[in-house]
């Protein structure tokens, strides 16, 4: 990368420059990574033009980092109303009496002989002249030309959230893909662990073993590679997935990574296949989501993804979510396809490894500008993230994904379910219970699912249905009608939640569940205590108020109208 710094002091009731570093160059900080750096006087523009011929060609030369400090300043201080010298007076007396770069260098060419004398104020006259009437300045312009990295985005323009896309494959296909990802070079030796995983994945191809999340979530990158995406995946440790359940790229236990010891099946699937890229990168989430999102906003044919090591993680992030992705498009029209992977679920493993903070998801969520969504089930994410490419439009993708569930006994599909099914925005009730005895509905979302249908088998309660809503936006109306609508004798609707219930979906989707349910319904939540934190620190008090969550979901006697449970 070539880095240019315009260090212009910016004449604003600027820093003390004593305090700003503790370095004679702002540009210092380049030399812990042994990166050239050119300090240019940019009152000189030929010179500013020999660094940049220079950077140029060292990067092409070494293909590493180069720096140029343009060192100059600002006439007018913070902005053109701004008055500078109110706090910067000896500086401001300085650049007042600047004749400017432009005189300066106007001055150089007339002394060489150049341009004549008269002449730039001619050319400053013409100029001003064309921008008055409004015409191109630049007289440089090819006409008809197309960037050859140029992209037509007005094929993704026009469609509403709701167009459907195909993600279905034929079954053979899923299966040969299947067997493909668990293909290893002769005499590569894998670690007995990812050996048992592998093992299992061929399991999973002949159908004699339900399909894992990893499996789930590999084959979906086989199958868009098959039918001619690219597929890009960044984070810290994603070849092998922080909770090990990925594994995309195998390590020889007999070589080093940069003496052949690693395999990345997803990239042997059949030649001339699309580019898969999975790339360990550091832990530095504000300039990786960055990074990605200018990567997903030049390529609409390739899944770009980024994975937290926790969705907590995101947090470093938040300007890049605040200002680009959640408010690209409204502000820019720039259209984004980056999905995010945030691990989220409450396993008592502390305030910073839980909760994804759905809930700040939901509040930038506006004008269907991104999708926030829960899945439970390896289908689920299959069809997920192949939805996220086949539909003709792209919007930036938030997963919740799991943790537990990446090895939870009950979190399987089928390859049927894979070949035949496609992303459900809800899952109705899936056990048998009699319609019309149900007298409560629970609504959640993501793993607390499971430990409902638990604590439901364990106690042997037949009058209550559960409902997992799996996209949290943009709100599924109709989907989420038709679930409801199974149940006509229902007049408690709980959601539960295993996030405080000031965090969490409660908050910004009440209005939503209020306006679908039956008018007469009650609708309480079940979730944690209102807290400052996202989750509490010891095990124990954590196993209390999980327990404490699910009880309430359950419980005989719900509070009146719209109160809330377990507070």
């Amino acid at each position: 990368t070539i880095h240019i710094v315009i260090n212009n002091q910016i004449g604003f009731t600027t820093s003390d420059p004593r305090d700003t570093r503790g370095t004679l160059y702002c540009t210092d900080i380049a030399k812990m990574v042994d990166a050239p750096i050119f300090h240019v006087n940019a009152d000189d523009p030929e010179v500013c033009l020999l660094a940049v011929e220079l950077a140029m060609e060292y990067r092409q030369q070494f293909h590493k980092d180069v720096f140029i400090d343009l060192v100059c300043f600002r006439r007018l201080g913070h902005n053109e109303a701004d008055e500078p010298m109110v706090t910067q007076p000896l500086m401001y007396k300085k650049i007042a009496a600047h004749p400017g770069t432009r005189r300066l260098y106007a001055d150089r060419l007339v002394a060489a002989g150049a341009v004549k004398d008269g002449e730039p104020e001619a050319m400053i006259a013409t100029y001003r002249e064309a921008m008055d009437k409004g015409l191109h300045t630049n007289t440089t312009i090819l006409s008809n030309y197309k960037h050859p990295y140029a992209v037509d985005w007005t094929v993704y323009r026009g469609h509403h959230w709701t167009v459907a896309g195909d993600t279905r494959l034929p079954l053979r296909s899923v299966k040969a893909l299947a067997k493909k990802v668990t293909e290893v070079p002769a005499g590569f030796k894998l670690h007995p662990r990812v050996e048992k995983v592998i093992a299992d994945r061929r399991a999973m191809a002949d159908g004699r073993q339900p399909l894992d999340w990893g499996m789930g979530e590999t084959l979906d990158y086989a199958t868009l590679l098959h039918d001619g995406y690219g597929v890009r995946l960044s984070g810290e440790d994603v070849g092998r997935g922080t909770f090990t359940h990925r594994h995309a790229v195998l390590h020889d236990q007999n070589r080093e990574k940069w003496d052949s010891g690693t395999w990345v099946p997803l990239q042997h699937l059949k030649p001339g296949q699309p580019t898969f890229e999975v790339i360990d990168s550091v832990l530095t989430e504000y300039g990786v989501v960055g990074f990605e999102y200018g990567y997903a906003t030049s390529d609409p044919t390739r899944l770009v993804i980024w994975e937290a090591q926790f969705g907590d993680f995101a947090n470093v992030a938040q300007v890049v979510i605040d200002q680009f992705i959640s408010s690209g498009e409204a502000k820019w029209g720039r259209i984004c396809g980056l999905t995010l992977l945030l691990p989220h679920g409450y396993e008592g493993q502390g305030p910073e490894h839980s909760s994804a903070r759905p809930e700040r998801f939901l509040q930038l969520s506006a004008e269907h500008n991104m999708q926030v969504v829960v899945p439970t089930t390896p289908a689920q994410i299959y069809h997920l993230l192949r939805r996220q490419m086949v539909r003709p439009f792209r919007k930036p993708l938030v997963i919740m994904s799991p943790k537990s569930l990446l090895r939870h006994k009950e979190a399987v599909s089928s390859l049927d379910e894979l070949a035949e099914g496609s992303f459900q925005t809800v899952i109705g009730e899936t056990a048998k219970v009699t319609a019309k005895g149900v007298r409560r509905v629970i609504v959640c979302t993501g793993k607390v699912y499971y430990e409902l249908a638990a604590h439901r088998r364990e106690h042997k309660i037949d009058d209550v249905a559960i409902v997992r809503l799996e996209q949290l936006y943009p709100f599924p109306h109709a989907d989420f009608k038709a679930a409801m609508a199974k149940f006509p004798n229902v007049r408690e609707v709980v959601w539960c939640q295993e996030e405080p219930q000031n965090q969490g979906a409660w908050y910004r989707l009440r209005a939503y569940f209020r306006a679908d349910i039956a008018p007469k319904a009650v609708l309480p939540c079940a979730g944690r205590p209102v807290s400052a934190a996202p989750a509490v620190g010891y095990l124990s008090k954590h196993n209390t108020q999980q327990k404490q969550l699910i009880d309430d979901a359950f419980a005989k006697k719900l509070s009146a109208g719209e109160m809330l449970v377990g507070t």
